[in-house]
């Protein structure tokens, strides 16, 4: 498929290592390609006033593109400043 820089994607997957949850949207900051493997992207994800809450490195398979079906949700987070 292939992500443009700074385009937005969605996560498939709970990292919950990394506080984020499968639908959690994310900002493409980095391509990463290898040769004999699937392409991997660096993500920014953010809280709803802007500050970043996760930069993680994924593989393809772990994202995909926004549709006109997705809608935004929030989610409370426990202890979050």
């Amino acid at each position: 498929m292939g992500y443009e820089l700074f385009s937005d994607v969605i996560l498939l997957r709970d990292l919950p290592e990394e506080g984020l949850c499968a639908g959690d949207v994310g900002t493409v900051v980095e391509r990463h390609q290898v040769e004999g493997t699937e392409p991997g992207y660096s993500v920014e994800f953010f809280d709803m006033v802007g500050n970043t809450v996760a930069v993680v490195t994924l593989p393809e398979s772990f994202l995909r593109a926004p549709t006109r079906a997705d809608r935004p949700t929030v989610r409370l987070i426990e202890n979050a400043a």
